[in-house]
């Protein structure tokens, strides 16, 4: 595995924020408004971009969010796509001036989900004693409680009030993305097609039809919202930000649980999805897209597995399928924008967690790959891709899709 650190709190996995990316956008943005805390009497800055932050940053908007947010200091953003990154793809220094002196120079990397390492304000220690799926399921076992009640146990009274935002966010929206149509930003002409879906019912509509179009219309506009730099819930990143809000609205509407069931549910994925992050990765520019989209659809296969109230055996295999079927998944979006495949994907991967759930009701009792195998497998998978297919824009579909040149 990656390492044995304790695992953070779920809040710092569950991010509400603009897109279309954590790491891209979300995470220079917080490193900017840290450095502007730390260097407050700073009027000049210059912030070079390297790894994958300079090859699609510009796809991303890294550049433009640096400018806002240093704002009212005035500096240059640098794409350096040469000089090699260390420890992660995501690099970048800023270097802060007055009055054209000099004050400092830092490195920071954006290693997916929100996160910046180092840290320029104190790093909180990890909250959760242990780090494989494995221990807390014994430990659950042993005190016979469900993942969310160990969850609550760790982080206190804070965490379901702060679920409770979550999931508002989420639904939000899920609602303004199937309320708006037209063409997204970023200069590929991409048409928005939530609305599209969900409105476009068969005339013999099966149910099995009908489920396929709700899931997916409902990835597609938290995607798109994402894209166009809407307000969204990094689950566990922006761009596999459909996914769990997807298969949790549909099952609330055609199943009728309750928010409080929905919460419980997020906190059981929030749990996966932290154990992914700290034993692997997260991060596109780091592992690939099975690092975004296969850990959002091992969250939403476990966040359903708590919704029926499957065993640990049942919660291990779903999180496990829906991962192991993403194994090698490239990060290769067209023209650096969150759009091409990746609102797709959502979609794809929101199905495939419903059906990972289906799997693990038949099949839990037999298998034979652990859920923290599969996340090693993932990790190392993710390290051996070539660089072009994560998160570069230089490889696969980024590279032989066509763009027209203005």
């Amino acid at each position: 595995m990656k390492n044995d650190k304790k695992m953070s709190s779920i809040r710092e996995l569950y991010r509400i924020g603009r897109g279309p990316s954590s790491s891209h956008t979300m995470g220079p943005e917080r490193a900017c408004l840290q450095m502007k805390k730390k260097y407050p009497e700073a009027d000049g800055y210059r912030v070079t971009l390297y790894g994958s932050l300079a090859m699609t940053g510009a796809g991303h908007g890294t550049d433009r969010v640096i400018r806002e947010t240093l704002s009212p200091m005035t500096g240059d953003v640098v794409f350096d796509r040469k000089t090699p990154t260390e420890r992660h793809p995501n690099m970048m220094d800023f270097t802060l001036f007055k009055n054209g002196k000099e004050l400092s120079t830092e490195r920071i990397w954006s290693i997916g989900g929100v996160a910046i390492f180092p840290d320029c304000e104190e790093r909180g220690e990890g909250v959760y004693p242990l780090s494989t799926f494995r221990d807390i399921a014994r430990k659950c076992t042993e005190k016979n409680v469900r993942l969310w009640q160990y969850a609550e146990a760790i982080e206190g009274d804070e965490l379901f009030p702060y679920l409770e935002k979550v999931w508002e966010t989420m639904k939000a929206s899920i609602e303004r993305g199937l309320s708006v149509r037209g063409i997204l930003p970023g200069g590929l002409g991409t048409e928005r097609r939530a609305q599209i879906i969900y409105q476009k019912k068969h005339i013999d509509e099966s149910p099995q039809t009908r489920e396929n179009r709700l899931v997916s219309s409902y990835a597609f506009a938290v995607g798109e919202e994402n894209a166009a730099g809407g307000v969204i819930v990094t689950a566990p990143t922006c761009g596999s930000s459909g996914v769990l809000p997807a298969v949790l609205r549909y099952m609330q509407e055609s199943r009728g649980f309750s928010d409080e069931e929905i919460l419980r549910a997020l906190a059981a994925a929030g749990v996966i999805g932290n154990l992914i992050k700290t034993n692997a990765s997260i991060s596109g520019a780091e592992c690939g897209c099975q690092a975004e989209i296969g850990s959002a659809c091992s969250m939403a296969a476990a966040a359903l597995a708590e919704l029926f109230g499957m065993g640990f055996d049942q919660i291990d295999y779903a999180a496990e399928v829906a991962m192991e079927h993403h194994l090698g998944l490239t990060c290769d979006p067209i023209g650096g924008l969150v759009q091409i495949p990746c609102i797709e994907r959502n979609a794809v991967a929101a199905m495939r967690a419903i059906n990972a759930l289906s799997l693990a009701n038949f099949l839990a009792d037999s298998h034979k790959i652990s859920f923290d195998l599969v996340v090693k497998t993932m990790y190392n998978t993710g390290t051996d891709l070539p660089l072009g297919y994560r998160e570069t824009s230089s490889g696969g579909l980024a590279k032989y899709y066509p763009i027209e040149k203005n």
